[in-house]
């Protein structure tokens, strides 16, 4: 029992803080491609910079370590409960530890387990073989990249695309437009996994159940194959790019599966997954639970310790640099435009869900005037003298505060938002009437940002947990990218429609 929990352990911190060999080469690949000077380029080169600092620091790589999922495979007449009960203690330790943010929420009453266990959490699927040892994989699928899952029931109308009909033509059309509708706020570039056929159910859990392929296998169905190669080559024309800021990299994956259905239901359902890709596995031996192998291991070790992270320049998209002092004053954001690159030092204060929902009814906690609001749910740890520290503090899906952003802007006086994938129209023109401005941080990468926090000076509204709560940090050289300014622009707004555009370019069929 010691054992087996010692190894899930050690596949839980391994999942969290490093990323598999297949999935760093993607990475690189896409790297590769970008073009230099422009924000997708800057984007990528903060993402491999991330990526090794979570190796060295042994931290999440996002501070959005998701839902915990795990796949196991066991001999007959293995113990599944005392696999289940090691997992539970491992979970809760690495949560402990830093490792894991406390993620598991009482969907009625709000309240945070804070040890990320709860009924439902984690996943733990097992599945008997009669194999001699015990394989077992994990995926770390934060909620940024799970709220851009999606399913289609066929035939139906997409947008750009016209009718989807019940065949491979069909399918085509509802991977592509699975792509387009993500944008940047599932982090892209991303991957995805396709489940086709089966039912509402079993349609996700086979597209979620890609996601556990290497890489670079191929399938071995003919037609599914086809299909994963198709889409690899022409999503990426839609120009979305990485985070959403335009480019040539927007998807770094995509496995396909098929299952029986019934004839009254068609569906295409699609599991999307950001860059920050953190899947793994093990093979345990079956008696004693040690670690036998790891796995997606294969390969070159892309090593990332030489690249030069920063985000600088930005000549080829005539971008400046501004640097901003917190508090910010309406006058400063109005010389902001959009694909400005700010450097931000001073003070700034974490706000997710809950807390906007308390603003929205209740006296902020703090003076807000001419404050930064930072979309983010941090991993934090106290000390033995009582104080707090950032672990990792990367930017969450700004778009759920849409309903509330704009009215608390201009209640509070806050000046500047700080989040990744965008905003709305209402937001959109609160922030040209009040004189505010959206800044996109990028996504997943949580030691980057988290190693320009120099402090915590305070928290309030811990009733909310740890990733919900209002952290007061100190700041210096945190950089983002105005993306919605306060003259009425929106590089989201612009991204969209172009790719929207490019998508009807591939709606004729393709599969005979």
């Amino acid at each position: 029992m010691e054992k087996i929990q010692e190894s899930m352990y050690k596949l839980i911190v391994e999942t969290s803080t490093r990323l598999p060999k297949d999935v760093r080469r993607a990475v690189a690949k896409a790297k590769a491609l970008e073009n230099a000077g422009t924000r997708a380029a800057m984007s990528l080169a903060t993402i491999t910079n991330n990526i090794k600092m979570a190796d060295d620091n042994v931290s999440p790589i996002c501070q959005d370590t998701g839902l915990p999922t795990f796949k196991i495979k066991t001999p007959i007449g293995v113990n599944q409960l005392k696999i289940k009960e090691a997992i539970f203690k491992a979970i809760a330790q690495a949560t402990k530890d830093g490792k894991l943010r406390p993620n598991s929420v009482d969907s009625l009453t709000g309240e945070n387990s804070g040890d990320n266990l709860g009924y439902g959490t984690p996943v733990i699927k097992f599945e008997q073989w009669e194999k001699d040892y015990i394989d077992a994989r994990l995926i770390l699928k934060g909620g940024g990249c799970e709220n851009k899952n999606i399913q289609y029931s066929l035939p139906c109308e997409l947008d750009g695309l016209g009718r989807a009909g019940r065949d491979l033509d069909g399918i085509r059309k509802c991977v592509m437009h699975s792509v387009y509708q993500a944008q940047g706020q599932g982090c892209s570039a991303g991957f995805i996994g396709v489940g086709i056929g089966g039912d509402r159910t079993s349609g996700y859990e086979l597209a979620k159940d890609q996601l556990f392929r290497s890489v670079e296998d191929e399938n071995s169905h003919e037609d599914l194959k086809k299909l994963e190669d198709y889409v690899m080559e022409n999503a990426n024309k839609l120009g979305i790019g990485t985070m959403g800021f335009g480019g040539e990299a927007t998807l770094l994956g995509c496995k396909v599966g098929v299952m029986n259905r019934i004839p009254a239901s068609f569906f295409v359902s699609v599991a999307y997954n950001c860059w920050a890709f953190r899947r793994l596995g093990v093979t345990l031996d079956q008696h004693s639970g040690d670690i036998n192998d790891w796995l997606y291991q294969e390969g070159e070790e892309i090593d990332f310790s030489k690249e030069d992270g920063r985000i600088q320049e930005t000549t080829k998209e005539e971008a400046k640099m501004v640097e901003l002092q917190a508090p910010i004053t309406e006058e400063q954001v109005r010389q902001l435009k959009v694909g400005d690159v700010v450097r931000i030092n001073g003070r700034m204060f974490t706000g997710r869900d809950a807390i906007h929902k308390y603003l929205s009814d209740h006296e902020a906690p703090v003076d807000l005037d001419g404050q930064i609001i930072y979309h983010c749910g941090p991993v934090m740890l106290k000390d033995d003298e009582g104080n707090w520290h950032v672990k990792a503090a990367g930017p969450t899906t700004s778009i759920r505060e849409e309903p509330y952003q704009g009215d608390i802007m201009k209640r509070f006086g806050i000046r500047a938002v700080i989040g990744k994938g965008g905003m709305g129209p209402k937001t959109l023109a609160a922030l040209k009437e009040h004189g505010g401005v959206y800044l996109n941080a990028i996504g997943g990468a949580a030691q980057y940002y988290a190693d320009c926090i120099k402090g915590v000076d305070g928290v309030d509204l811990m009733q909310f947990g740890i990733p919900e709560a209002m952290w007061h940090l100190q700041v210096e050289g945190f950089t983002a990218v105005v993306t919605m300014d306060s003259h009425g622009n929106s590089l989201h707004a612009d991204v969209d429609k172009s790719s929207l555009e490019k998508l009807a370019q591939f709606k004729e069929p393709v599969f005979k």
